[in-house]
């Protein structure tokens, strides 16, 4: 076995020197930070332990789930949340039927490259264009709502806008870059599939209803299962540069509120419970989701 071992080692040492980045990685950076989430029991104080000073079991967990301030940005995380689920799932997969429908292989690549281009801007970048773009004195959308007879509106400070606005940007800047994995999926559908459709008088709307979709199905489910974990795992740079105070009450979720309590108060225990609690809750939603996948679309994780 050890010789075996040796001799793959040899032979494909390039491909295990780049496997060996991201293991690092994820063992620095996702596993060894584990160890941390004791603190959610333990009492730390400031200058002593990094593990705590003392066992409290529970205490912090009833703190925040008797906390009025916690469940208002429970339910502003997963209001958030589901919507920007709901809505910016299926953008990408829709947005991956239409590329595959353009015919000229150079405007597709054009269109390609420009939707991907926004993934790589920076939140500080994003939240910048929006604050130009929606300024209620100079912003464009302002000056074209005044052009047609309206008043000026102060987007980022009235807390009705603020879930549209987050939305909005979330799938303009990630619509492209998740589409991805769809556009790939497409091109691995059998031609001949489409041929019989056609032959059998299908359309382009048939035939993306009956062999398109199907054929990128299973893909569709894992990318469900996998997106699931993330539904609480709002854009926190975004979201601490867009919000103020005049809008906490839709705009504060679980990363802000940790952040605040954690970073700014130095109550590191309480929100590392706040975490976990999350965590669990991330976890319950993929296990659910795969479930459904499983029972429902034939596809699972596990």
């Amino acid at each position: 076995m050890a010789g075996k071992i040796r001799k793959s080692l040899k032979k494909y040492y390039q491909l295990y020197l780049l496997l060996a980045l991201p293991v690092i990685y994820f063992v620095l950076f996702k596993y060894v930070p584990m160890a941390g989430v004791v603190l959610a029991f333990r009492k730390y104080r400031m200058g002593g332990s990094i593990f705590g000073e003392k066992w409290v079991g529970f205490k912090y967990f009833q703190m925040f789930l008797n906390d009025p301030e916690f469940w208002n940005v429970f339910k502003n995380t997963f209001v958030l949340s589901i919507l920007n689920f709901l809505i910016g799932f299926p953008i990408p997969i829709i947005f991956a039927l239409m590329l595959n429908e353009i015919g000229s292989s150079f405007f597709k690549r054009f269109v390609q490259t420009v939707s991907y281009l926004p993934k790589f801007f920076s939140s500080v970048v994003v939240v910048g264009m929006i604050q130009i773009l929606l300024s209620p004195s100079s912003g464009i959308v302002n000056k074209i709502i005044e052009a047609n007879g309206g008043h000026s509106i102060y987007f980022l400070t009235e807390a009705a806008w603020f879930r549209p606005i987050y939305i909005a940007s979330d799938i303009w800047q990630f619509m492209g870059w998740n589409a991805i994995i769809y556009i790939a999926a497409l091109t691995s559908v059998n031609p001949d599939l489409y041929e019989a459709a056609e032959i059998d008088g299908a359309g382009r709307w048939k035939q993306t209803i009956h062999v398109t979709l199907p054929g990128i199905m299973p893909t569709i489910a894992i990318t469900l299962i996998m997106s699931a974990g993330y539904i609480l795992s709002l854009g926190f740079e975004k979201i601490l540069l867009l919000y103020s105070p005049s809008i906490y009450d839709v705009a504060d979720v679980l990363q802000t509120y940790t952040y605040r309590l954690g970073i700014v108060q130095s109550n590191y225990s309480y929100t590392t419970a706040v975490g976990l609690f999350q965590s669990v809750i991330s976890l319950v939603l993929i296990w659910g989701v795969n479930k459904f996948s499983k029972n429902v679309l034939d596809t699972s994780l596990w």
